[in-house]
């Protein structure tokens, strides 16, 4: 898919994440599914995947390194945005509940394989 098929205006969100720690509830359709949640900086997303490794054993803490290194990286980049980053995430496929049902996650995404979006976050009713 070229460069010329992305949506500009969500890739216009997704750059303001980057360069201005900006957030917003966003939905995504990407091939048939709908994926939900806050959308967050680059930075931020790899800054939490980190986390989730630091406290391990020596390969966990070199991943986690790797990903702080990511994060800087991307800072750098923020003109570049080619993901698209959301967290407490969800993502709904068909009329099954959306998975994860129980908890909430960090999602990645290309953005040039975005079908569509729209500003909010998709709530169960409970």
């Amino acid at each position: 898919m070229s460069l010329n098929s992305r949506d500009t205006i969500l890739e216009m969100l997704v750059q303001a994440a980057n360069k201005h720690d900006f957030s917003l509830n966003l939905t995504v359709n990407m091939k048939g599914s709908l994926v939900t949640g806050t959308l967050i900086s680059a930075r931020e997303y790899f800054e939490e995947m980190s986390e989730v490794f630091e406290g391990g054993n020596d390969l966990s803490r070199k991943i986690s390194d790797k990903l702080l290194s990511a994060s800087k990286q991307n800072v750098e980049q923020a003109d570049e945005a080619a993901f698209i980053h959301l967290k407490d995430a969800k993502v709904y496929c068909g009329d099954s509940k959306p998975t994860p049902s129980g908890s909430e996650f960090l999602w990645r995404g290309r953005l040039d394989q975005a079908d569509g979006f729209f500003l909010g976050k998709i709530s169960e009713d409970e």
